[in-house]
């Protein structure tokens, strides 16, 4: 794979040289999830800990979400005050009564939404998500 370009303004990597991206400093990751159940943050630091596991990540703190960043964006997150808003990009389309939402942008790069309210529910089924997202956004369905 080829190297990361870093856009020198914020920092930011990417797969693609000059890639268009909204260019600001990243946010206070803790700022997310003030006001809202302690089980919003152990949710969202299950899943953290799962992709860790995988392989290099970046945690992006962003104005209005918290992105999972490897050669590219795979997973990305809105704390709610009960549960986690969020969704993982995989390059097929997933049947699960869990997903809120499935929007197909190609035929490799389909968005599926869910809600998660506790990190007992980061199960083998949601671990298998982010799995595949990882793939995707180390760009291995690109291969």
């Amino acid at each position: 794979m080829d190297e990361l370009w870093t856009c020198e303004k914020c920092g930011r990597t990417f797969a693609n040289r000059n890639q268009s991206h909204t260019c600001r400093a990243l946010g206070d990751l803790a700022s997310h999830f003030d006001g809202k159940d302690p089980a919003v943050r152990e949710t969202f630091d299950r899943i953290v800990e799962v992709v860790q596991g995988l392989g290099p990540v970046e945690v992006l703190a962003e104005k209005t979400r918290i992105a999972l960043h490897a050669r590219m964006s795979f997973a990305a997150f809105t704390p709610r005050i009960h549960w986690l808003d969020g969704h993982v990009v995989l390059a097929e389309r997933l049947d699960s009564h869990r997903f809120t939402k499935v929007e197909v942008y190609s035929p490799r790069n389909v968005l599926h939404a869910f809600r998660l309210r506790s990190p007992s529910e980061v199960d083998a089924e949601v671990i298998d998500w982010f799995t595949r997202a990882y793939a995707v956004g180390r760009q291995q369905h690109l291969r």
